[in-house]
């Protein structure tokens, strides 16, 4: 049985524009080109530490072809990397972090449900430490009303 989300959506319109388009996370957030997991951003609340972004996920993503073959599936760490740029953006926003964030380790990581083109990926974020230059953040996937991954993420601002 999955945990409860990190907060209720349902008070949140899924449908909304971004606060924070590809464009906005390009200047904060380094990967390009393929490696660019994170379309947007819909809502956050700073003074709690929460933040809900989104993938769309296409026919046209880069691992499509061979993965898997006849019946492509989003890669359980294609969905942590996607959840590692929203943490990494939102700790230099909350924290006017000028540096680069890399990716230190992920903890509890459990892969419920599947992810196919054609779906948008919700990612939850809640920074739950930030201490000097590093953060953990608990993140939770989900499609629709099912959650796909949950895990705690670390990241050090370098």
């Amino acid at each position: 049985m999955p945990p409860p989300l990190l907060f209720d959506l349902s008070r949140i319109d899924l449908r909304s524009e971004p606060i924070f388009d590809r464009e906005a996370i390009g200047r904060v957030n380094p990967q390009r080109f393929e490696m660019q997991q994170l379309d947007g951003i819909l809502w956050y609340n700073k003074e709690k530490l929460l933040v809900l972004g989104y993938k769309d996920v296409t026919e046209d993503e880069f691992w499509i072809r061979g993965h898997i073959p006849s019946r492509p599936l989003m890669p359980a760490v294609i969905m942590v990397e996607a959840a590692a740029q929203l943490s990494g953006f939102f700790v230099k926003y909350v924290y006017e972090l000028e540096g680069f964030i890399g990716f230190a380790g992920i903890d509890s990581a459990k892969f419920r449900s599947i992810v196919e083109p054609g779906q948008r990926l919700y990612l939850l974020g809640h920074i739950t430490k930030f201490k000097r230059r590093k953060y953990t953040c608990s993140v939770q996937g989900i499609v629709g009303d099912t959650m796909t991954f949950e895990a705690v993420i670390s990241g050090l601002e370098i």
